[in-house]
């Protein structure tokens, strides 16, 4: 039967960083895929991971299944981090939380506990998203719509196309909101503005799904919470995914989580009952490596700090790129202004370069980003800067 089977489409952003392997070009440089880099260029393990480790390798003593929805101290210490530790949601009952492999098995969860359990058929996510969002909501059922967000001419948030789409979505259909470094544009909405896309969720009676992976690489992690909390103050009920891949450089333990949020504590109760039941017929349980690590670091008042820590120091390397580039990039004589990066926040940024654009980057130099044009600033060193600033201007010019 596989005979009958065609070449499936590579992904759109892993199958990049497969094309860049494979590509013999001497000074290549990967601005695709979402995973930090420090000033050499490589994906370290946080030095708090490490301490962690060591201490679960000297005491652990079994191999045993976890529970469906994973260890209960997990699930505190999430929502201590989407919340704040003084949040009645943290420990009341309204808010209750299963470990996930990694955002996007959260996300797959979400999706499947929407079809299944709330009889949702379709979600909206913002124009542009995340590659993903669309492939992992189809695959459990879902039909996938776009509601606009982001102003290309302007490179800034399309409040009021964001607010039109939004208000016109069906009551009882869900939509997907990023919680900070809006990923693939960069563009987050202010606190004010938060609080007007919550107060139109909770009129138009929409079901409110939160990806949240990138807390920490935006302001902080309280501060890239905002958005979160001005929907907690006006919804009853949320989903929320949340990953400590990016925040804790976990990327190969796959560590997530899925929160949800009902009007009472019996109500939370029997969502996560069925949310349970999900999980059971896919993974069934989650994996204990990299949830230790997470528990172990967030729980200990020294790994904590230092965790804070080498996240800040993350943070404040992006952010010098992006002011890095657009400095490097007028002082070279760019025909564009890019100074909009630097308004940016997170790793990604959408630079406005064109798919023909993309592709001469690809193959003239070897400098591979998104078709989008969305570009990984976690990737750009200062030692890589002067190449990437080179070519860009060189396609520009053409």
């Amino acid at each position: 039967m596989f005979e009958t089977l065609s070449m499936a489409p590579p992904d759109p952003i892993l199958g990049l960083t497969e094309a860049f392997k494979k590509d013999p070009h001497p000074g290549k440089i990967n601005l695709s895929v979402g995973i930090y880099k420090d000033e050499r260029g490589d994906t370290p393990i946080l030095a708090s991971v490490k301490e962690a480790e060591q201490r679960l390798a000297a005491t652990e003593k079994s191999k045993s299944y976890l529970p469906i929805d994973g260890p209960p101290e997990y699930g505190l210490l999430v929502r201590q981090m989407l919340f704040g530790a003084e949040h009645p949601w943290v420990s009341d009952g309204r808010a209750a939380t299963l470990q996930t492999p990694g955002g996007t098995g959260g996300l797959r969860v979400a999706g499947d506990f929407l079809k299944q359990k709330l009889a949702v058929n379709r979600i909206w996510v913002s124009q542009p998203t995340w590659e993903n969002h669309r492939g992992v909501f189809s695959a459990a059922g879902l039909e996938v719509a776009t509601y606009p967000y982001f102003d290309v001419a302007g490179n800034r948030l399309d409040l009021d196309g964001m607010l039109t789409g939004l208000g016109q979505i069906p009551v009882g259909e869900a939509v997907c909101l990023h919680a900070c470094c809006h990923n693939p544009s960069g563009i987050d909405p202010t606190v004010d503005q938060w609080r007007e896309i919550a107060g139109l969720l909770a009129e138009r009676r929409l079901v409110t799904l939160v990806d949240f992976a990138y807390q920490g690489f935006g302001e902080g992690l309280r501060e890239d919470a905002a958005g979160l909390m001005e929907l907690c103050a006006r919804l009853d009920e949320l989903l929320v995914c949340s990953s400590f891949s990016k925040n804790f450089g976990l990327y190969n333990e796959r560590v997530g989580a899925l929160t949800l949020v009902g009007a009472t504590a019996a109500a939370t109760a029997a969502a996560l009952s069925h949310a349970k039941l999900c999980v059971r017929t896919n993974y069934s349980n989650p994996p204990f490596h990299g949830g230790a690590v997470v528990r172990t670091v967030l729980s200990d008042a020294s790994l904590r700090e230092a965790w804070e820590l080498e996240l800040r120091q993350m943070r404040e390397r992006i952010h010098r790129m992006r002011m890095l580039f657009a400095e490097t990039m007028q002082a070279k004589g760019s025909p564009r202004d890019f100074s909009f990066i630097t308004r940016q926040r997170g790793m990604f940024s959408f630079s406005g370069l064109s798919p023909q654009h993309v592709q001469a980057l690809r193959e003239q130099y070897g400098i591979y980003i998104v078709n989008s044009g969305r570009i990984n600033v976690a990737g750009m060193t200062s030692g890589n800067m002067e190449a990437i600033c080179d070519a860009i201007l060189a396609i520009l010019r053409v």
